[in-house]
């Protein structure tokens, strides 16, 4: 082809090129290594959702990659080791620190052991390791030990000319006393290559106790990315400066005997919410701890933590109200309760109905103007405000939720998000009037969301701070995704016809093949082989539901993770688990502690539910996102090649 039979934009493409691949040599290999990588099987895929820091149990599926490890070992050793040596072997690989100290403690980590524990480590390295490039194998070996990994992993034993030189490279590893560290290193490496990718489909704060290791070890992941819960958004608005989501936070807190996190993790001091609250409320039966056998509280001050929950919760529902009344488009006035008070009768009006009150005691509440705070509530507002901008450790992670996050996903055909789209009963997207006065529905509206999301936190803008709130409880947030949270009729209102929440319209249409069809197409994605994630809302699998529904066009992942909700779903947890061949579902028992994984070799157990989507043909690379990009770039090298062989641009070195 001549030079004028290709447009400027492509001669722009390949003049950038020519400067990273400036031979001809250069370009052939890079076409050469895109073509060979786009042939591999993609990599596998972990879907988890609602993990409401349970670390432990977070961390133990980690180590376990959701029963992919196990299911390894028993494939390569079934006929050549014992049931119980296959068990020691995997939890020497999810704690191989902890796993060999045992072993010590026996007096069992005999040379011997370390030899054939070695060559079974390698072994299942290679296994685990051979869907990917030799290249992205060697980023994920440790520097001490990466050429000596290496080239175990591409020796084979069995080799006659190799035998030996195998053999040597094992018995010196030992005889240097490098055992120990080698084996940590190889189960690393497993555990690296069982999992590509990691998707954590919202929720990691609140109900359990400990969301700050979750979040360390997702920040020390390899591939991750979050899609935002309610229960994060409401965190990440109080990092950012919102008060009403600071009271939230707190309130749950109190809820749920997590003050640990907020205040010896986090160090925010709660001294003055305390002092406060002792002043001024009387014992508060209602808002008692759901957990008083929780080791962090003592029974003798479990009245002054009920007062210090009632004082939060008086000032949460007044910065809501004030915020409401700021944001009349958020339709949200049923919301209003705190001036239906009839502080005579003892009742409160809702919907028009009257109902008598459990607690009357409002110490703070001015029938006037119920909505202000008190000068002392104002104070303590503004406190914890600084106190949780300025926690160090809070801020990193939340900046972590920012980096690693979004409201919605789109990834390798799969739509990822944890609530839900608004929708009408009719199956259309709602149109949500949103605080710039514009009408948006479907997409548009959730990317509105992400925005103001990221906005509140990095501009500090009060409407984005407000709509931080929304989103946690708003009766149009695709996080929240109900009528109204109904927190006060709860605590206030013994008559639970008050406290009913009814989902947004969308929770029973998805479940229909053509409304999942109608939200993947909103997202441009092929309604024959993509699928809708979320979470939000527990899957009761004791009680017969399923998990997939729409025809496997629709998979709702939440199965009770944390432990307030294994009796609500008689599982502990889902694990969607996406490889090159096909989709399924694992559901997980709950964690016995990490002690009796050492000791006894307790796992997880992780049973597959259902094997719902059989590839016709291994998924490759190529069909992934990743693979269309290196398709992509192929297309302009093969086009640079072209313009170096007609002589249009010059070779850096003339060839």
């Amino acid at each position: 082809m001549r030079k004028d039979e290709y447009t400027p934009e492509q001669m722009k493409i390949y003049t950038l090129l020519s400067h990273e691949y400036p031979t001809v040599s250069a370009v052939s290999a890079a076409i050469t290594t895109l073509n060979a990588t786009i042939n591999l099987p993609k990599g596998t895929e972990h879907f988890l959702s609602d993990i409401h820091g349970e670390a432990d149990a977070f961390s133990h599926i980690i180590n376990n990659c959701s029963g992919v490890i196990r299911e390894k070992v028993d494939s390569i050793f079934f006929t050549t080791v014992a049931e119980s040596e296959r068990r020691n072997l995997c939890t020497l690989i999810y704690y191989p620190v902890e796993k060999i100290e045992e072993m010590h403690s026996r007096g069992e980590d005999t040379e011997e052991w370390y030899s054939f524990t070695l060559y079974r480590l390698v072994d299942l390295a290679r296994s685990v390791a051979s869907k990917y490039t030799r290249a992205k194998v060697r980023e994920a070996l440790p520097a001490d030990f990466c050429d000596i990994i290496d080239e175990l992993l591409h020796t084979s034993g069995e080799e006659h000319n190799k035998q030996e030189y195998y053999r040597h490279i094992i018995s010196t590893v030992i005889e240097v006393g490098q055992g120990a560290a080698f084996i940590e290193a190889l189960c690393s490496l497993i555990k690296r290559m069982a999992v590509d990718c990691l998707h954590v489909v919202g929720d990691i704060y609140d109900r359990g106790p400990h969301a700050d290791k979750v979040m360390n070890m997702l920040m020390q992941h390899y591939h991750v990315d979050i899609q935002w819960g309610n229960h994060d958004i409401v965190w990440m608005g109080a990092a950012a400066g919102s008060h009403a989501c600071i009271a939230s936070v707190l309130n749950t807190a109190l809820q749920y005997n997590t003050l640990s996190l907020i205040e010896n993790t986090y160090g925010i001091s709660l001294r003055d919410l305390i002092g406060y609250a002792q002043e001024t409320y009387a014992g508060c039966t209602w808002f008692m701890p759901r957990n008083p056998e929780d080791k962090y509280y003592i029974k003798n001050n479990m009245e002054t933590l009920s007062r210090a929950h009632k004082a939060i919760a008086i000032i949460m529902f007044k910065l809501e109200g004030q915020l409401i009344r700021r944001h009349p488009e958020l339709d949200m006035e049923d919301r209003l309760l705190l001036h239906r008070i009839d502080h005579e009768k003892h009742t409160v009006t809702i919907d028009g109905v009257s109902y008598p009150l459990n607690d009357d005691h409002f110490p703070t509440i001015d029938p006037v103007d119920p909505y202000a705070l008190s000068p002392a509530e104002q104070s303590l507002m503004e406190s914890l405000a600084r106190a949780f901008r300025h926690s160090t450790l809070l801020q990193k992670h939340i900046r972590f939720f920012y980096s690693k996050g979004s409201l919605y996903k789109v990834y390798n055909g799969n739509l990822l998000f944890h609530g839900c789209i608004p929708m009408n009963a009719d199956g259309s997207f709602e149109e949500v009037l949103c605080m710039d006065g514009n009408h948006r529905s479907g997409r548009r509206y959730m990317d509105y969301c992400d925005r103001m999301a990221r906005a509140a936190y990095h501009t500090a803008d009060p409407d984005a701070l407000d709509f931080m709130y929304y989103l946690w409880c708003g009766k149009h947030s695709p996080l929240f995704g109900r009528s109204k949270m109904t927190t006060f009729e709860r605590y206030f209102v013994a008559d639970q016809n008050t406290w009913k929440e009814h989902k947004n319209a969308y929770y029973e249409l998805i479940e229909s093949y053509d409304s999942a069809c109608r939200v993947l197409r909103e997202f441009d994605l092929d309604e024959r082989e993509s699928h809708i994630i979320n979470g939000h809302v527990p899957v009761r699998a004791s009680a017969g539901e399923s998990p997939i529904r729409a025809a496997g066009r629709y998979i709702r992942i939440d199965g009770g993770f944390c432990r307030a909700y294994h009796t609500t779903t008689g599982i502990a947890g889902y694990t969607l688990i996406y490889s090159s061949r096909g989709l399924r579902l694992v559901s997980h028992s709950a964690f016995e502690g990490k002690t009796a994984a050492i000791k006894e070799n307790k796992d997880i157990l992780a049973t597959t539910d259902v094997v719902f989507e059989m590839m016709t043909r291994r998924h490759l690379v190529a069909d992934t996102d990743a693979g269309k990009e290196m398709l992509a770039r192929m297309e302009d090298l093969r086009g640079l090649l072209a313009v170096y062989r007609d002589g249009i641009l010059q070779t850096g070195n003339g060839r």
